[in-house]
């Protein structure tokens, strides 16, 4: 499956934006999407996940401000980031896993100004 990240952009703190991750085929059967983060001189790390199930998980410098969600239908899956911050400026990167098979999509920026 091949993914592709949009939605990112420049914002000023407080700011929200959401990021989408389309994938070329279904999602239905996908067991896991997640998002991560890269920020300049920074480890890629784990913002969120989300199940088949809809079970989500959060890194603990997000929770409470952002939102994953998947949408079946349109093969989609979310990340609604509210009250944004200037340590949250990284790129984004989503990615599915199910079974053995991971794959992961090109980043999207995200700059919060202060």
């Amino acid at each position: 499956v091949q993914l592709q990240a949009s939605g990112g952009g420049l914002v000023q703190a407080g700011g929200s934006l959401r990021l989408s991750c389309a994938a070329s085929g279904s999602i239905r059967s996908i067991n896991v999407m997640e998002w991560y983060r890269q920020a300049p001189g920074n480890k890629r790390e784990l913002v969120a996940s989300i199940t088949k199930g809809d079970s989500a998980n959060y890194a603990g410098s997000v929770k409470g401000r952002f939102t994953i969600s998947r949408d079946n239908a349109k093969n989609t899956v979310y990340l609604q980031m509210n009250n944004l911050k200037p340590e949250d400026t990284a790129v984004y990167y989503c990615k599915s896993i199910s079974g053995p098979s991971d794959y992961w999509g090109q980043g999207t920026l995200v700059t919060v100004s202060s």
